[in-house]
This record gives C-alpha cells, structure tokens and sequence, in this order.
C-alpha cells in the first residue's frame, strides 16, 4: 500500500504561503510550459500542483532524471557485494569486449560510468541506438576510448546504459525489476515503466516513468541519507559518494552555472550545496540539504537554468529556520491556486464562415519529407476531429472547442500516447490545435489554414531535441 509523504502548512514548517503564492504566480506567469511541483520541507509536502491536463496520478517521462536511479541501483548492487565502483567495465561483458581492447577501454571502471568520464570524447548513444543486432553493449565497447578514463567530463548517456546492462548480468533480471523490491516498493513507487534496448535490457540512462510524488519521495530518501520510514534503503556512504563533485564540469561558459558545479555519480551538483538529478525539458529531483528541502518538477521547458534560478531567487529566501504563525488567509490564496492550475487551451473563436465549407473535405499533400499523405478535419458542435495519413498509417485525434478533450493518439509518436486536445479559429481562416501529450513534456500545436481551395499546415512542437518545426505543407 502506498503511503504518501505526509502533508503540513506551509507555516509550520518555516515559510511564508504569501512567498509559496507569489513563487508559484511567478512560475504561471513566466514559464509556458509547466506541469507539475511539489516541495518537500522537513519531511512534509508544504505545496504541490498539476497543471491541467496533467495531474496528481499521471506518471511522467522523467528523460535523464532516470539516471539517478540507475546509479541507485548501482549503490544497492555494492552494498550486497556484486561489484565494485574500481571494478573494470570488460570484466562484466567478456562476450562482447574487442578482440584486441584499448588500454583505456581496459582502464574504464564502473566509477567512469558514474561519473561520466569515461574518456570517449562524444556521447555514444547515438551508436547504440544504430547498432545492426541491437546488441548496445558490444556496440558501446567497440567505439574509440580517446582520452583516459577519468581525465575527462562528458554526458554520456550510452555510459548509463552500460550501468544498466552491469545490473542485468549481475542479478539476471532488468533494472526495473532489480529495483522494484530494493527501492520502488520501500518508497511506495508503483507501477514505474521503463524503456528497454531490442534486447530488453532497460535503457538506464532514460526511459524511466513515475509520478511526481514518486519524484519526491526519492529525493526525500537521498535527504534523510538513506532512511525511508526506519527502514535503510541506501548507506550513508553511498549517497555522500554519490552527490560529491567526481567530475569537474567546469568549461567555463556562462549563463548556466547550476551546471559547472560539479557531477557526481549520476547526479549533477548546484548552488547553495544542493544536488539534482534532472532530465530534458525540465524533470527535476531537486535535494537541499542546507534547508532541508527537495523540490520536484516536471515540464517542457527550453531553459532548464531559469527554472532553477527562479527556485534559488524565490524559494530560498522564504525558508526560516522556525516554524511562522499560521496565516489561513494566505494558505487558502495558496490552496485555491494551486488547484486552479491548468494550461492554457487555444484561445479564438468556437465558429468561423469557412468551417462547413471544409469541414471533411479531403486534402492531399505532394510528396514531401515528413510523409503526410493526406488530411481533414470535421466539426460537429464544440468537438472537431482531424485525421491525419502519413507513411506509418492513419492518425485520428478529437479535441474540444474551447476545452481539453482526453483521448489516445498515434500522431508524431510511433505508438499511442496519451493525449489531451484543444483548439479554436485564430483567423477568420485559420482553425490552431494543440494536443498536449499529457504522459510527457511534448506540446503539438497544429495550425490548418484554408486559402482557395488549399490547406496550408503547419506542425510545431514545444521542445525537441532536433527541428521542433517542420516545413509547411500545402494540401489540394
């Protein structure tokens, strides 16, 4: 059963709800895309939101915030005695290893892995990811190890995967289940997902899908060093090992300083001697151990700093020492906007001239690169349909007027997703959709314009990590 982290004033445990309020409008305000919060201040949650149509029991696409997990797993497998951090990565894949291995591949430990300094001089993803058998650790060890292993910081996810597949050959189970007994069930986790390779080994590095609670009650664990309800799940040591600065990220750009500080084993330091794990667009496990606080977020946000350095400018400064008086007004401000929370639908107009003109009306595409065959869109009322035909198959997806609609789609994925749609008339000629795919951070915005006979489409998303846009198509 789980048990939740339980629930205090804000007051109570040392800050003001007028601070949370203002910090959370700030938060509405400024950044487009945020979907969830929760802070944890002295082992209770003191604010915690969703952003419609995202919400308290959905689990979210963590990205790279996944890797912190993964090096759980590791810290789990040293206390049981299955391996070392100085333990050679070769020792544990001698099926796969070149025939003739570099000396620095010979030297790479699993301490490399962690640590991100494996000493390959481009992330190896990529490679994995291409490799003919699916075979991701042979693939991993036969690329060029230029640097010496440890001289050298560079985010790597392939050298996460690798933490996964070491879990694998040691417990003959995937990370997922390896964890589920020594880490989600303690802390109450359930039904996390994760990614795998083409040969089930889970993808480590990303992949991993949890609720926000879940966020939280992991870093809540990291906090209390280890201890989750009297219970120990993780040593003392291992998570001081874990969160101290192994590699020196310091290249010296600017504009982002919560990443020169310093990378542990899987988990990135920050100012104010806190650590995060985070992953792209703004998964966020955030772990204060000078104010005895963890924040988790999630959102699609294309500057990750901001998002810390409004927590640092807002949040910090509202955390006193003692306990404040009670203030029932100010809580209830804070409650009744934290409920309200939502994103914002498409906002225009429910009818236009043009509508019953083109509503069904078939378009076909010439050729052209992202393969849409053809489209069309029907109304009916406040609900309309799009349907969409491309190289893969045919994409159907509903939405309200006005409203968020939930349902499924296939559309820019290559298998359903949930989805939550809303459109409007921006033009007089111009109908705008937007389908937030609520299970992760992606926003699609779908704009059909209607000009003589012709559709004029345009497909954005909200953050990528390629193109976000796609050239318009136009449709007879």
């Amino acid at each position: 059963m789980t048990i939740n982290l339980p629930r205090s004033s804000p007051e109570l445990q040392g800050i003001s709800s007028v601070d949370l309020l203002k910090y959370i409008t700030m938060i509405d305000e400024k950044i487009e895309s945020f979907h969830s919060i929760m802070l944890v201040r002295h082992g209770h949650v003191v604010a915690e939101g969703w952003w419609s149509p995202y919400g308290r029991d959905i689990p979210h696409m963590l990205f790279s915030l996944s890797k912190s997990y993964t090096s759980t797993a590791i810290g789990l497998a040293v206390a049981e005695g299955r391996l070392s951090v100085d333990d050679p990565v070769l020792k544990f894949f001698p099926d796969d290893a070149p025939a003739v291995p570099s000396d620095n591949l010979k030297a790479m430990t699993v301490r490399h892995l962690l640590s991100m300094n494996t000493g390959h001089i481009e992330d190896t993803t990529g490679y994995l990811h291409q490799d003919a058998d699916g075979n991701w650790p042979r693939a991993f060890l036969a690329l060029p190890v230029v640097r010496v292993p440890g001289s050298h910081f560079l985010y790597n996810t392939g050298a996460t995967y690798m933490l996964s597949a070491i879990i694998t050959k040691l417990s003959g189970i995937s990370l997922l289940d390896y964890l589920t007994p020594h880490l989600f069930e303690p802390l109450g986790i359930e039904n996390p997902t994760w990614e795998t390779d083409p040969r089930g080994i889970n993808t480590g590095g990303f992949g991993l899908n949890v609720k926000t609670e879940d966020i939280a009650r992991f870093g809540q664990m990291y906090l209390q060093k280890g201890m989750w309800n009297g219970q120990r799940i993780l040593s003392e040591a291992w998570i001081a090992e874990a969160s101290f600065p192994h590699s020196d990220n310091n290249n010296g750009t600017q504009g982002n300083p919560d990443w020169i500080q310093g990378y542990g084993y899987q988990f990135w330091r920050c100012q104010h001697n806190g650590y995060r794990g985070d992953g792209a667009f703004g998964q966020y496990c955030v772990i204060m151990p000078d104010y005895d606080a963890v924040l988790a977020i999630t959102s699609g946000v294309k500057d990750m700093q901001q998002v810390l350095t409004m927590a640092w400018d807002m949040l910090l400064p509202a955390m006193k020492a003692a306990a404040l008086p009670e203030d029932a007004s100010a809580q209830s401000a804070l409650d009744q906007k934290l409920t309200d929370l939502a994103l914002q639908t498409v906002q225009g107009q429910r009818r236009a001239a043009i509508a019953t003109a083109i509503s069904g009306k078939i378009f076909n595409f010439a050729p052209n690169e992202p393969k849409v065959e053809c489209a069309t869109i029907s109304f009916n009322d406040d609900r309309f349909t799009m349907v969409m035909v491309d190289h893969r198959g045919t994409h159907t997806f509903e939405g309200a007027i006005g409203a968020w609609l939930k349902g499924t789609t296939t559309f820019a994925f290559t298998h359903s997703h949930a989805s939550a749609t809303s459109g409007a008339w921006t033009a007089p000629d111009t109908f705008t959709i937007h389908m937030c795919m609520y299970e992760t951070p992606f926003i699609i915005a779908v704009t059909v314009r209607f000009v003589n006979e012709q559709m004029f489409l345009d497909i954005t998303m909200n953050v990528g990590f390629g193109p976000t846009a796609m050239p318009t198509l136009v449709g007879q």
